[in-house]
Parts: structure tokens; sequence; C-alpha cells
């Protein structure tokens, strides 16, 4: 492999990382990884390119996974610097094109080179990599990259996306293959910060329990979600939850969601085995003779002439005003909860549909990445000497990035874009200045049969305040000498009733 001499983002330290783009609120995730004279891109989420064009900004670059905020420049730099090897998983490379439909025209991404999984793929007599499945979304994967002195052997890990849940259309990343690995540096996706989920199967639970009431009311379901992932996984659970099974009931898929399911099918042998048994007994999507029927949403006049109740999972970019133009019809619209959302519940996309008496709006969790309990579970287990936290809110990242359980043990990074990292390995444990949490003074007023709590009026400028005070009702609990206090959300005020 020839190694080009860039001046970029240079370091007298054998192992550097700079970020380009940290993945922080709507921004991509983009890093070059340097070892030694080794350049490594990971990922290019990048919507301007301006600052890798000036030279080959890498020896290589490796793609994570299919999301756009992973690889939205990813074409752009390709068709700019054609010489730098793409490293990829198989299925990555099949549903990269979903990004460019309207213009690849007809063109593929053989351009990408396929690695098998955990199979090291030498680089150089340096360098070598291994791909390791990462869960999040079919073909996500994190790679291990070794680089090897006459000194001695360095070793990096980056997650990219991840999930140690099993989803419906993917499995978890495994962290028994990973335990004891010690990279010298682990780049870890921290979305949810120190956020803890309840169990991916009740949460699906929940969400379909949310479908089946509004279908029953004699609702309509519409669900804007991004074209590659959520979409599908949501329809499997639609094929196959009990719920469902053998419904009387439509479901409406539009082209772009449409777009990936036919490529899923096209790679069953890549999905886990219960997907592959499913799918030889009924249609995993397509299906207009067994119930719940499966169709595709070519054209609207088509779903308006239905007269079952129907479900409908359309891309979130669409103008979801046009499917509101059945004026018989009750909605109700499901929006994912994200630190990143898709569509904000407050969005300006949505507020003519908040005026509307006949739709109702409301979000749901079908967690896309690990929570902050897997997330520190995996770091422990990996036992790293550098973890870098990218992707997700700042707040959230410096939260994660706080927890004494980590900095006690090692040494924690959350760098904004534009910032160079020096990652000096050693036995010597330096820890980087611990980011300040930001603290609210109030006052506290007993008065009665009650209490209350003024806070400044400030703090409703943090991004997550409108997740705390979206009903108005809050819960507090004890933790230690600690009073924790959080917002009751639509969705979690609705399950208790119906539990209740």
């Amino acid at each position: 492999m020839k190694i080009s001499q860039g001046e970029t983002k240079s370091s007298s330290l054998p192992l550097s990382c700079f970020t380009y783009a940290a993945g922080h609120e709507d921004e991509g995730v983009c890093l070059l990884m340097r070892l030694g004279k080794y350049r490594i891109l990971l990922d290019c989420g990048l919507t301007d390119l301006s600052p890798l064009q000036d030279q080959p900004p890498a020896d290589l670059i490796f793609c994570s996974h299919a999301h756009e905020d992973h690889c939205r420049g990813l074409l752009a730099l390709h068709r700019a610097f054609p010489q730098i090897p793409v490293y990829t998983s198989e299925v990555t490379a099949k549903l990269l094109p979903c990004n460019w439909v309207g213009e690849l025209q007809g063109q593929d991404f053989a351009w990408c080179q396929i690695l098998p999984w955990r199979s090291t793929f030498k680089i150089t007599e340096q360098l070598q990599i291994e791909l390791v499945p990462a869960g999040h979304l079919p073909g996500a994967a994190a790679i291990i990259i070794t680089f090897s002195t006459v000194e001695r052997s360095y070793r990096v890990m980056y997650s990219g996306d991840f999930s140690v849940s099993n989803f419906q259309l993917v499995e978890g990343m495994s962290i028994e293959h990973l335990r004891g690995l010690a990279p010298d540096v682990l780049i870890l996706e921290g979305s949810y910060g120190t956020v803890r989920h309840p169990h991916r199967r009740l949460q699906e639970k929940q969400l379909m329990e949310r479908i089946n009431r509004a279908l029953e009311v004699g609702k309509d379901v519409l669900l804007p979600v991004p074209p590659i992932g959520l979409g599908q996984e949501i329809l499997k659970l639609l094929r196959s939850h009990h719920q469902f099974t053998g419904r009387d009931l439509d479901i409406w898929v539009d082209d772009s969601v449409a777009l990936t399911c036919d490529i899923y099918l096209e790679l069953l042998s890549q999905f886990p085995l219960s997907v592959q048994n499913f799918a030889k007994h009924q249609a995993l999507f397509w299906d207009e003779r067994i119930c719940p029927r499966m169709r595709r949403l070519n054209h609207p006049s088509r779903f308006a002439a239905s007269q079952n109740r129907r479900v409908f999972l359309v891309d979130y970019r669409s103008n979801l005003w046009s499917y509101m133009s059945d004026k018989v019809a009750d909605w109700l619209i499901l929006l994912p909860e994200h630190p990143l959302e898709y569509i904000d519940p407050s969005s300006p996309q949505l507020e003519l549909l908040h005026s509307l008496s006949s739709v109702e709006i409301e979000t749901y969790l079908l967690a896309e990445h690990s929570d902050g309990r897997n997330t520190t579970q995996l770091i422990h287990n990996l036992r790293p000497q550098h973890v870098i936290l990218v992707h997700g809110s700042l707040n959230y990242l410096l939260e994660l990035a706080s927890l004494e359980e980590l900095r006690n043990r090692y040494q924690i990074h959350s760098p904004s874009p534009g910032v160079m990292l020096d990652l000096p390995i050693g036995d010597r444990f330096m820890q980087p200045q611990t980011p300040q949490p930001i603290y609210y003074e109030g006052e506290l007023n007993e008065t009665g049969l009650e209490i209350a709590i003024v806070l400044p009026d400030h703090i409703s400028n943090d991004s997550r305040w409108k997740q705390v005070a979206d009903t108005g009702i809050i819960q507090a609990r004890w933790q230690g000498n600690e009073l924790v206090i959080k917002g009751v959300s639509q969705r979690e005020l609705l399950n208790s009733n119906n539990q209740g």
C-alpha cells in the first residue's frame, strides 16, 4: 500500500486523533486516526468536504455503516480521491447507495472493498484491521486496528454506532467476543449519555400496544422514519407481533423505506437465523395474501380507497401533510425518541398538524443505540487506556465522561470539532481535566402540604428541558443523599394509565 505524505493534522506521538466532526447535535461523524505514518479516516459524515480536499486526507477510509450522519460525504470524497481505498462490510456496501438514489443513476459501490467479519486483513506489514459486528443496523461494523512497531504493537478500536441489544433484524454487539481486548484507544459513541432504558423487548411491546390502541379506537397511524434501519425494524414487528398476526390491516410503505426493504431481502443470508426462518414461512415484507397486508405506497390514491385501518411508514423528510388529505380519518403520528431527533415534535414541519383536531402526535422509544449502562459495561470489558466519546449531544457526552467509575480507571476525552488529541501510551495514568457539569442554583420552599422548587429560567435553554417539561408532571426519588427529579413523558404517562 502506498502511503501519501500529507501534512494534515500531524503529531509527534505514535497515536493521535483529529476531529473533523464529533457527531454533536446534527453534525456527522468524521475522525482522522493517525498511527505512526498511517492516516485512517473513520467515517465521513461531513456535509462540507472543504477541510478534506486540499490533498489526499487519508491513506484509507473506513465506513462503519450506512446511516447518513456517518457516510453523507463519502461519495463526494471518493470522487475527489478515487485512489483512497474504502473498507466496509458487505451489507453496508449494498445499503450505501440508498443515500444517493437520485444521484447515482444505476451506479453501484463496487469501489468499496468488502471485508468479512472477524477476519484479520493486512494493509501493510505494520498495519492490519478487523471488522466485528456492532449491532445497531444490519452491516454496522466496529473496526479494530493494530499498528506494529519494533518496540511494541498499538491497538485502536472504533465502535461506530453500536448496540449490545438484539434487535428484530440484527444481533447486538458481542461483548463476550471483545472481552479483554485492551485497546490502547477506544473511540466510542455515547449517544444516550448516562440514560438507562428498559429492556428492548419491553420497548417493542409498548410501541405495539400504542399502535394497537390507536387502531382499536378507529385511528390510522403514521410513523415518519429514516429510510434505513428503524422503519424495517418496525415493519418486522408489525408482521410478527402477536397483536397483529392475522389482523385485517393495511401497512403502507413509501418508496424510500421500501428501497431498503428490497435490499434487505437480497441479503437475507446475512441476517440472523431467526429472520431467515421467518422468511421461509411467510414474506418478510411485501405480502398481499397474509394479514397484515404490507404494500408499497406508490400513489396516495391507492391507499385512499382502502376501507381498512391503516399504518403508514414514510420517510421523515417527506411531506407529512399530504397523508392528512383524508378528512374523514383520525390520525396518530408517532415520532421516535432520540437524543438527535429525526423530527422534533415542536418543529415547523409539524406546526400545522398540531392545529388539527383529528391529529394526535406522540413519541415512542425504540432505542437504536446502547444506553449508558451498556456503554459503561462495554468499556469495562474492553479495558482501554484512552476512551474518546463521540456522537451525541454534548451535554450527554459530558455527563458520561464525568462518571467517576470511568474517570478513575481510564483517560476520558470528549473532543470538539477541530481538536487534535495526542494519545500518549504508557503505564502512567494522566487524566485529562474533568469537564465541569453545569449546576443550576434555585430555591426550595415548604408551603404546608406542598414543596415548591424554583429554578432559574435559563435552565430551559438546555435542549433536554423540553423532555423534562413535556407533560408538566415530574417524578422524584432518592439516590443516596441526593434527590433526583425527572420529567414524565407523554408516552410514560399513557403507559402508566393503561397499566392502571
